[in-house]
């Protein structure tokens, strides 16, 4: 496991090439497809989709302490699509916030890793998430806040485009230009699907930059899965005043497994025994 020491992060804009970055992405998406079918459980289409991003996040981007979950001076980051926690668990144990091994509790009934975030169980998790639509209400309301109180840390919500489709979704989007909140930025999961289908085919958001950029966001549109333009959007994202970001990341569902890629029906269920052996070895584990 590659380890940093919680000093690390307490600052933006870390020194980690892509290369790296990679190599932990494709042992957060091993750690998906191990604790969703442990428990034959959980979400690991959208997870894997979401990976790229959220690692990038936390290991370049967002200003946070492992060791002070609550630190003042943090960024947050609000998983509005609560159900890919997968990927953001593991991410949270990769850096420190609790011992790697939590990752077995998954979706146990006494455990602490429950199948939507949990703030009152899981350290690191910024607010309870899982009704989709409402946690992006919550970013703006941080966002608000710390613009009150004059502070200089951001606030990052990820959302899905199934969630989009949520009126409480474009409430919040309103909100967040009318008070030029310039220190949030929002991600759009952008991999086109949700569990009935395609996203077009089901309730269409399209065209989405134009929306956002109606609605008075700044938009800025890119491959999610390149680190390269990950890093570039969320520095952009840092530049932009008077305006919240919106960053459309095109992605993949079920990305870094073949035979999971672009299908819908592996947005909220594990893979059986066999399988699983199979995505693993795709992701270079010896099995």
């Amino acid at each position: 496991m590659i380890r940093f020491e919680p000093s690390f992060f307490t600052e933006r804009n870390r020194d980690i090439d892509e290369a790296t970055l990679s190599v932990i992405a494709r042992e957060v998406r091993k750690d998906i497809l191990k604790m969703t079918s442990a428990v034959n459980s959980g979400h690991p289409g959208g997870a894997m989709s979401a990976t790229d991003i959220i690692v990038t996040l936390y290991y370049y981007k967002m200003r946070h302490n492992p060791e002070d979950p609550k630190w003042e001076k943090r960024d947050r980051f609000v998983l509005s699509k609560g159900h890919v926690c997968p990927a953001l668990y593991s991410v949270l144990a990769r850096t420190g916030y609790f011992p790697f091994e939590k990752l077995n509790e998954f979706r146990r009934i006494d455990g602490d890793l429950q199948g939507h975030p949990d703030m009152r169980k899981t350290p690191g998790i910024e607010i309870s998430t899982g009704s989709l639509g409402h946690g992006i209400g919550a970013a703006v309301g941080m966002a608000l806040a710390l613009k009150l109180d004059k502070s200089d840390s951001r606030v990052y919500c990820m959302i899905g485009d199934g969630e989009a489709q949520e009126g409480s979704v474009w409430e919040a989007t309103m909100a967040a230009s009318h008070y030029n909140l310039d220190n949030l930025c929002v991600i759009l999961d952008n991999n086109n699907l949700q569990i009935d289908g395609p996203v077009d085919e089901i309730m269409s958001i399209y065209p989405m930059m134009e929306k956002w950029r109606a609605f008075g966001w700044h938009v800025i549109e890119i491959n999610g899965h390149d680190f390269g333009e990950i890093k570039a959007a969320l520095d952009e994202a840092d530049t932009v005043k008077y305006k919240p970001t919106m960053i459309v990341a095109k992605t993949v569902k079920g990305k870094g497994v073949s035979f999971m890629e672009n299908r819908a029906e592996w947005h909220g269920k594990a893979l059986p025994p066999d399988l699983l052996r199979e995505a693993l070895k795709e992701l270079g584990e010896i099995v």
